[in-house]
């Protein structure tokens, strides 16, 4: 069937039918017989396994990327970790996973101050000697003991009972100098001077009486006696007045008042004396604050409340009126018992230290303690760490739906119903219609990827044996040959074959049989045929003609203007005569361009040249034109159907011939001529004639021979 032509353009788009063309070399067809082989062509859907797996594949190259690049992100630290690893946040540092609860994490972050100063009380020991951290805790501990005893004494001292026991001795002795000042207000209801009997006055009294125990004077003075207060001499009135002070004085509810104020005084003098002093505490209360802040400040809120009760009492105890007191703040005693037990058990564990094992127990606790306190930026890190762990998770299960192995089970099934049965009976006609039964192989399946099935030729004798071993070089042509022309036949579409020297060495046998399904193939789709065998061409250009294939002959010369010229045709020495006949003409012209500029050497080089040429072609017309084709150079056959028409030559036609050949032998030299001849070459004008007279006696003889029949 004809195909329509396809211009070529050389850009990044080319025809699809262009860009399938194929080509068998040698190469090529060594491949054929000792390899296995992957079928080029399959029919329209059975590519798309194919294009799926190779989508898959770009697929998983693309996600391997992406999944590098993710591998590369892993944060340094998991590679030098700072935390060790059997601590709770080592555990899970180390063990982060896509799917991991960071909750434990959250909660290992939350480090209270006392864990924070236990942490920092641990690094300083275990840098030092145990015994003595051990003995530093102990009088640590001592301290503690000695606070809390402070403490309790401080809480007596201002408790309610004990200020409302001083508040009862003030409101005592208050109620019975009342009681006293009452008897007196009776005694000297009539005295001269108000404030007789009360306070100022009874300690000038009392002064008094201190003074004539001085001067040893009784007291108070009788009658007649000088006044130890004014130095006067007393009247009658006036002693009896002083004896009724003294009186006074002696009575049981002055005596009572007295007692009441002087009991009361020195509690109170007591009481001021004992002021709740932090000081006396501060150092070692700093040291609790550093191990507990909270009982540090519990015993700082008890000593404040302490002295605050202590103003309020001072405040309201000078007052008939019920005292008003802030409510008592208990001591931090459960704390500080607690406290003093753990540094006292630390203090042992200090101990214990001095050994292996019992350092070791300390280290663990204080690696804990410290991978804790790291936590909050530790968290940043395994949070990161989980989001990538989670993209490389989801990353790796698109990587596994990328698998190949369903589509190549798909490819396979549809290869078996397909591509096989295809391939092994469309190898078995090929094989016969290239070597007939000389050559006994088959095609077999041999495994394959992606639903593209690899095939191998192997002999029915043997399918072992190597087939290149047994089969001789023609016959692997064959062999290879028809493999590659099933292949084609899988095909969809008929794009141009190319062969390179396909039966290079090749015996008459195997050349013929090539040539014919060549040109056989060339009914289906354009063949181009590279070869320096002529023979080769011979044969394909007969089985063109006789098949009604067209032919077209072109040749690829050396010269001058470089490698790869092409050219209409044959060569020189195989072209038919009327190619000769354009290349003399071409010929002449170039000579008659040396004629006109008068280059006598170069023309009569190209003179001679063009006409030993001119001469040959007079020979190739016997074979070509004369004998009308019955008997060609290169063929092993005559064509006896074209006998008949050798009738149309008649006598002036060999005369023609004899006289044109003639010439040309005397010209070119074809004897060696004397020295005494030296002619000058014909004129191009007469060249022309002479080349012009071989075309005209061509074109006579084929126009008669053409009306044989």
């Amino acid at each position: 069937m004809p195909q329509p032509v396809l211009p070529w353009e050389d850009n990044s788009t080319p025809d699809p039918v262009l860009s399938a063309v194929s080509v068998f070399d040698r190469e090529c067809g060594a491949v054929h017989i000792q390899d296995k082989n992957e079928v080029a062509f399959r029919p329209f859907g059975l590519d798309i396994p194919d294009d799926l797996a190779a989508v898959c594949t770009q697929l998983k190259t693309l996600l391997q990327g992406e999944a590098d690049q993710l591998k590369a992100l892993k944060d340094p630290v998991f590679d030098t970790p700072t935390w060790q690893p059997d601590t709770a946040v080592g555990r899970i540092m180390t063990r982060l996973k896509h799917d991991g609860d960071l909750d434990r994490l959250t909660e290992l972050a939350i480090v209270t101050d006392t864990q924070r100063a236990r942490l920092n009380q641990l690094a300083e020991d275990l840098a030092k000697n145990p015994i003595e951290a051990a003995a530093e805790q102990h009088q640590f501990a001592d301290g503690i003991a000695k606070i809390l005893r402070y403490l309790r004494k401080v809480a007596d001292v201002y408790s309610d009972d004990a200020l409302q026991a001083l508040k009862n001795l003030a409101d005592d002795a208050r109620a019975k100098r009342a009681a006293a000042l009452l008897s007196a207000e009776r005694a000297f209801k009539d005295a001269t001077f108000p404030g007789v009997g009360a306070e100022i006055w009874r300690v000038l009294w009392e002064s008094a009486r201190h003074y004539s125990k001085h001067v040893e004077q009784q007291f108070p003075p009788k009658d007649g006696n000088h006044c130890l207060l004014c130095h006067q001499l007393l009247t009658s009135d006036a002693s009896l007045r002083m004896a009724s002070f003294e009186g006074f004085i002696r009575d049981d509810t002055e005596q009572k008042a007295t007692a009441a104020e002087q009991v009361y005084d020195t509690s109170l003098t007591g009481f001021r004396s004992r002021n709740p002093d932090i000081r006396l505490i501060g150092e070692v209360r700093r040291r609790i604050g550093i191990h507990n802040a909270k009982v540090a400040a519990d015993v700082l809120r008890f000593m404040a409340s302490a002295d605050l009760r202590r103003l309020q009492c001072l405040r309201d105890i000078g007052s008939s009126e019920a005292m008003k007191l802030s409510p008592q703040v208990a001591p931090p005693e459960a704390g500080l018992v607690a406290m003093e037990n753990e540094v006292r058990a630390y203090a042992s564990q200090l101990e214990s230290a001095a050994d292996v094992e019992g350092r070791k127990i300390l280290q663990s606790e204080h690696d804990e303690l410290r991978d804790r306190s790291a936590v909050p930026h530790l968290s940043e890190i395994a949070k990161k760490e989980t989001d990538r762990l989670v993209k490389l998770e989801r990353i790796a299960k698109c990587i596994g739906q990328t698998s190949t192995t369903p589509i190549t089970k798909l490819g396979n099934e549809l290869a078996d119903e397909i591509i096989t049965p295809r391939m092994r009976d469309r190898f078995q006609r090929e094989i016969v219609r290239l070597a007939a039964d000389k050559v006994r192989v088959e095609v077999v399946r041999s495994g394959g990827q992606y639903g593209s099935p690899n095939y191998q030729i192997r002999l029915f004798a043997n399918a072992k044996t190597k087939v290149h071993l047994v089969l001789s070089e023609g016959e692997q042509t064959c062999v290879a040959l028809a493999a590659f022309l099933t292949e084609l036949a899988t095909a969809t579409h008929k794009s141009a074959l190319i062969f390179d020297d396909p039966v290079t060495s090749l015996d008459h046998r195997w050349r013929r049989k090539v040539a014919q399904r060549l040109v056989e193939e060339a009914k289906e789709r354009q063949i181009i045929v590279f070869t320096h065998d002529l023979v080769f061409v011979n044969d394909l250009n007969d089985g063109g003609y006789r098949q009604g294939v067209p032919t077209k002959m072109s040749n690829l010369s050396r010269g001058t203007d470089g490698t790869g010229i092409v050219g209409d045709g044959l060569p020189w020495d195989h072209a038919g005569v009327k190619a000769r006949v354009d290349r003399l003409e071409k010929d002449q012209r170039a000579a008659k361009l040396l004629y006109d500029v008068d280059d006598e050497h170069g023309y009569r080089s190209a003179a001679v040249k063009l006409y030993g040429h001119l001469r040959a072609t007079w020979e190739r017309a016997l074979e070509e034109i004369v004998f009308a084709g019955v008997l060609l150079r290169h063929r092993d056959y005559i064509d006896t159907k074209n006998l008949k028409k050798v009738s149309a030559l008649v006598e002036a036609d060999a005369e023609a011939f004899r006289a044109a050949f003639k010439k040309c032998s005397d010209i070119i030299d074809a004897h060696d001529p004397s020295r005494v001849r030296d002619d000058e070459p014909p004129a191009p004008a007469e060249i022309a004639d002479d080349i012009k007279t071989l075309s005209d006696w061509a074109e006579s003889l084929r126009t008669r021979q053409r009306a044989i029949t």
